[in-house]
């Protein structure tokens, strides 16, 4: 709990640090640059970045496009607060969680409804069940869906988190570990938990869908604000990778192996756990994020006297895709 203070403390200073900065948006002229992420949990973004689709919409107007890559949802977050990007990648409940915690951002588009997320051990290891997990240690990325996950799994399971412990690793560093008997079990992330799956036979021990939140594209609230336009030619763009992977679903899974480095095998399971669905922010959404929001709570991870319900109503802003997105 003392590691997640830190990150949430240094998530606060990024806000600080977004109000100073000397990059300001103006409501009279179309931003000079537009920075967007990509993330191996978003096919989408990685579709758009490949393609050069942004590049093409916006160089009739000389605006930039500038790509950076989020190693998770905490790194997108931190990039979002710190006014390094313009639009995040991250899950739904991390969301939730930064903004509860002051993120000036707005959810404005769904990437995907994955099951991106489980607990893994080794083989051999004897965990069999979330009860195994006491005294053990597990490693998890704070601030992401895979931490939650572990959180609401533990409170499901009547476990504290105080009887684990729970080592603070990037996501790729956590399949390592767990890779080479550092620690316990893993909260894993799609591809490298796809990867450990099918290399090394770990065993996806602890496995709901139902407790993976969204993928959410979160936008700056000051960017949505000044130039709404853009945001909805950025979503009509993620709508392009959108279909196209529906309609390419083989070209998909080679392009996610070629970007991430990994076989087309570990990326066809992991695009086999997307749902690309539901792309417009809506009730289901809402409802999920509240759920979360509440195990947060009750684990002391989201302070007590912070509204969830009014939180979420804040973060989802369904009206962009409701305009773009063809239904």
């Amino acid at each position: 709990m003392r590691s997640f203070l830190v990150v949430v403390a240094a998530i606060m200073l990024a806000i600080v640090a977004a109000g100073c900065s000397t990059t300001v948006d103006s409501a009279d002229a179309p931003p000079e640059t537009i920075r967007v992420d990509y993330a191996y949990y978003s096919p989408p973004s990685l579709v758009l970045k490949k393609f050069g689709w942004l590049e093409e919409e916006f160089a009739e107007e000389g605006i930039e496009v500038e790509w950076t890559l989020s190693q998770g949802s905490n790194k997108a977050l931190e990039f979002l607060n710190s006014n390094s990007v313009d639009f995040g990648s991250t899950a739904g409940a991390a969301a939730l969680m930064s903004k509860a915690n002051g993120s000036p951002i707005k959810n404005v588009y769904i990437y995907s409804k994955p099951e991106w997320t489980a607990l893994v051990t080794n083989p051999g290891s004897g965990i069999e069940s979330v009860e195994d997990l006491k005294g053990k240690k597990v490693a998890a990325t704070l601030g992401t869906d895979p931490y939650i996950f572990l959180l609401r799994s533990l409170a499901g399971s009547d476990i504290s988190a105080d009887d684990v412990e729970i080592i603070n690793l990037q996501h790729g560093d956590g399949a390592s570990a767990l890779a080479s008997n550092q620690v316990d079990a893993w909260a894993g992330l799609d591809p490298h938990m796809a990867r450990l799956e099918l290399e090394s036979g770990a065993e996806l021990f602890h496995r709901n869908a139902d407790l993976n939140t969204y993928g959410f594209l979160n936008v700056r609230e000051e960017f949505a604000e000044n130039h709404p336009e853009y945001v909805n030619r950025v979503i009509a763009a993620y709508e392009k990778a959108r279909n196209w992977i529906l309609e390419n679903p083989e070209e998909a899974a080679e392009l996610l192996a070629e970007e991430a480095g990994i076989s087309v095998e570990v990326a066809k399971k992991q695009m086999e756990r997307n749902d690309l669905s539901n792309p417009v922010p809506g009730d289901v959404h809402r409802e999920a994020l509240t759920a979360a929001g509440k195990v947060l709570q009750e684990g002391e991870v989201i302070d007590a006297d912070v509204d969830i319900e009014k939180t979420t109503e804040s973060l989802i802003d369904p009206s962009f895709a409701e305009e773009t997105v063809e239904q």
